[in-house]
Formats: structure tokens, sequence, C-alpha cells
């Protein structure tokens, strides 16, 4: 289907520069009513390919789409999506059909002379009044939105810090103190590769790690530092992106609504594990099972594409073990 796709993409894209051909070699000439006919009948035509291809793509596309959010603030995302995207549609739809049916109706014919129309305040006021207040609701949605995300106040909250390097990711959990300590590319020495002050007495029960583990159903506040060019935290599955800047700390907070395995078990999720593990098969290559992923969403140099951390969600009580396993940093760099 795919390749379909691309083909009725090549054949648009030749018969656009035919015609951009065959349009140079009319200078100076008139069309007459029966060029005019003809041309009209053309946008009949291609109205009801545009809109073919269209549905197409509504339908046979929709498998990249990703699947529901991962996260409670993330359902807001997907709302704010769904009702542009909706919006966005209908007036392309009606809006498409005006353009080409009117372009049909209206074609040029000796018989028939143009009417003059100057203007009207009303008809002004309605196109310019309508959009601007659906404009207001959707950027209005869109800063409390941006606002629920940046609430970071929940003093339960798991803390965590996200490293990132060129071109890679490390990650640091608060310990029991829920509180970070200081951190800056001067610390950075031997196996303290995240840079931590090891004299702040907060740092003491930090704990690294090389993959992220999230509890099911709890704030999650994500600091970020970046160790050299700028880079961006994407967490596609939670609708959540923060660029990671040098010299500076950013942050963001959601809250996990699903484990690994309930995601594993979404018909949107099997239906694309699916798919992709028909292609792998072909070739020969290892399933795919699907995992929650950190990427970099900046091209921050050659192996921008290797940039992932593996998220695993978890209950609770999972999440406390995993945890308490981890060595704290004292225990780490002193040792």
């Amino acid at each position: 289907m795919l390749a379909l796709f691309y083909i009725f993409i090549g054949v648009a894209i030749g018969v656009s520069f035919w015609q951009i051909t065959r349009i140079l070699n009319f200078r100076g000439v008139i069309a007459n009513d029966e060029d005019n006919a003809k041309q009209g009948k053309y946008s009949l035509y291609f109205l009801v390919y545009f809109y073919g291809i269209m549905i197409y793509c509504l339908i046979a596309m929709n498998v990249i789409m990703l699947p529901e959010s991962a996260s409670i603030e993330g359902e807001h995302d997907d709302r704010l999506f769904n009702i542009t995207f909706w919006l966005i549609g209908i007036v392309q739809f009606f809006m498409q059909f005006l353009i080409f049916y009117f372009t049909f109706k209206y074609k040029g014919n000796k018989n028939n002379k143009a009417k003059f129309y100057a203007d009207s305040h009303k008809l002004e006021m309605i196109w310019t009044i309508i959009p601007a207040v659906v404009l207001v609701v959707l950027i209005g949605y869109g800063l409390w939105q941006w606002n629920n995300v940046m609430d970071l106040d929940d003093e339960d909250a798991v803390v965590i810090e996200v490293y990132s390097y060129q071109w890679g990711w490390h990650a640091r959990y608060a310990g029991d103190d829920n509180t970070l300590g200081q951190g800056n590319v001067n610390f950075i020495e031997g196996i303290n590769t995240m840079g931590v002050n090891m004299d702040d007495k907060n740092s003491q029960d930090d704990k690294q790690v090389t993959e992220l583990y999230l509890p099911k159903g709890k704030k999650v506040h994500f600091k970020f530092r970046s160790q050299d060019v700028l880079h961006s935290a994407y967490m596609p599955h939670f609708r959540a992106q923060m660029n990671c800047v040098p010299g500076m700390v950013t942050e963001f907070g959601f809250t996990p609504k699903y484990t690994t395995e309930e995601m594993r078990m979404q018909p949107e999720v099997k239906a694309k594990t699916k798919g992709i593990n028909l292609v792998r098969a072909a070739n020969g290559e290892d399933l795919y099972e699907f995992n929650y992923l950190l990427l970099c969403n900046k091209i921050c140099g050659t192996s921008h594409y290797s940039m992932q951390m593996k998220i695993t969600v978890v209950e609770q009580e999972e999440y406390d073990q995993w945890l308490a396993e981890q060595p704290t940093l004292a225990t780490v760099i002193n040792k």
C-alpha cells in the first residue's frame, strides 16, 4: 500500500511538471470556451481524486499514529490534537469542494459577464471573528495544558534527573530525601559521568541508572541537563518533550497510567507490533516487543539516532523493590 502511495505521488509530480512545460508554450494564446469547459471538467476530476487520496491517507496511514496516551496529562494533548484535526479537516474538506466546484461552475464563457462585487462588511466580520474565537479557545486550552504539565508542586512526586550527552542518556533518582544533589559538568571525573557534586549531602543517596523505571499512577518530576549540545528529551507515548540545554536545568512532569505490560495488550499496540514483526520475520530479523522509549528529538550529531533509553512502567510495589536494589552514588563512587 505504501509503495502504491509513493507511485501516486510520483505520477502527480510528473503530471505537474508536464503541465508546467505545456503552459510555457501557451504564452500569447487565448483560451476559448471549449478549453474552459475542458479545464472545468478537469477540476471536478481532480476534486474526486483529491478526496480519494485524502480518505485513503486517513484510513491507511492511521497505522503509523501513536496509540492512546500512556500518561494522564497526555490525554489533554490527544484531545487538543483531535479537536484541531477535526476542525481543520472539516474546513479543508468544505473549502476544497468550493474551490474546485466554483472553478467548474464559473468557468470562462463568452456569453457570461463577471459581476463586480466590492465588499461585504458582514462577511469580513464573519470570517475574521469566527477564526479568531476558535484560535483563542485552542490556544487557551493549549496554555492550560502547558501549565498542567509544568505543575511540579507535588511533594510526593518521584524526582528523576535525565542527563543527555553525545550520544546517550544517564538518569539519576533522588534518594530517600527526594532531593537531587547538585550536578555540573565540572564535577565529571572517572565513573562520576553525570557530574554530581559528591560534597553535597543530598547527593549521597542519589541513584544513577541506565534504564528508567516509573511507577504507575504516581507523578514523576523530570529534570534535564545536557553535557554538550542541545538535545531534546522525547517520550512520545507519554506525550512529553523538553529541550535539554547546556548550562541550565529544564523540567516537566507526568503521571503514567498504563504499565508496560498493560500497554502491550492495547489493541492498537498489538496491531502495530504484529505488522512490524511480519516485516522483521520476512527479513530474518529478531522479533520486536513494545517498550516505552526516551528518544532525542534534536539532530544532535552523527549518532543522534542511537540516543534511546528504555522506560519500564510497573506497579508501585515492583517499582519500590527495583529502586531499593539500586546502589547509591556514595556506595558506587566511594568504594
